[in-house]
């Protein structure tokens, strides 16, 4: 019983996690992480090639000592001191002894600085390949979630909550052009209309015959027969020099 209480929880709160879980944060987390060990790292190889410039220096003063043992004993012994030559040869030994052991110790601390250096590079190098690797799958991630709403809206169209709301105002909207329409058609088709229609083609009619008249007058179209429509007579005199030129009115008159 209590195996399968910790399976149900485990299968619940699995359950809930992994849907939480968003791949790109993880992703960036997991970069966070990555450059964040890298000034850890660069520590660690400074203090090795620190204790490698330790011993280098340590190396470099043993061989100093050393010359001026050896000096100090081949001048103790010209001046025929053994005793005095036997004490800064023991002396010279052990500055020998260190020496040698100071130079393994650089030779092992070399070693580890070269070691250490490559691996932080080689680090350095994995942490630019994952960054490029993890933004390809942040953008991956990115491009299937906005394929996933896409698909959601165009499921809702097709389900009909969205498609339903654009259907009812398409046929309202056609409704509206059609009685519009109607209100047009039946505002001139009617008898006042067919008047207005008539009496302003006899405007035009009179118009035209009325410009006729003049170019008669003036001589741009032969005159007509007698029973073509004469010019307008009703003007006076004055009138008729206001609008005709000199020899206009001479062939007015005649």
């Amino acid at each position: 019983m209590w195996a399968r209480l910790k399976r149900l929880f485990r299968s619940i709160f699995g359950g809930l996690i992994e849907k939480a879980e968003d791949p790109e944060l993880i992703l960036q987390q997991t970069i966070r992480d990555m450059r964040e060990k890298v000034p850890q790292m660069q520590n660690n190889v400074v203090q090795v090639m620190a204790t490698e410039k330790l011993l280098q220096k340590e190396v470099s003063t043993l061989e100093k000592e050393i010359k001026e043992y050896d000096a100090k004993v081949k001048a103790a012994i010209s001046s025929n001191r053994d005793d005095i030559a036997r004490t800064y040869i023991t002396a010279l030994q052990e500055k020998q002894t260190a020496l040698d052991r100071a130079r393994q110790q650089l030779e092992t601390a070399h070693a580890a600085s070269e070691q250490a250096k490559k691996f932080l590079d080689n680090y350095i190098l994995q942490v630019k390949k994952r960054t490029a690797e993890a933004q390809q799958l942040v953008n991956e991630a990115r491009a299937a979630k906005m394929q996933e709403q896409l698909s959601q809206a165009m499921a809702s169209f097709q389900i009909g909550d969205d498609a339903g709301t654009f259907q009812e105002m398409r046929e309202r909207i056609q409704r509206r052009s059609a009685a519009a329409e109607a209100r047009m058609d039946l505002a001139t088709g009617g008898v006042e209309q067919q008047i207005q229609d008539i009496e302003r083609e006899a405007l035009n009619i009179q118009v035209e015959d009325t410009l006729t008249a003049y170019k008669r007058q003036m001589g741009m179209v032969p005159d007509t027969p007698a029973s073509a429509p004469a010019p307008p007579s009703t003007r006076s005199d004055s009138a008729a020099e206001k609008t005709l030129g000199p020899s206009d009115r001479a062939k007015a008159l005649e």
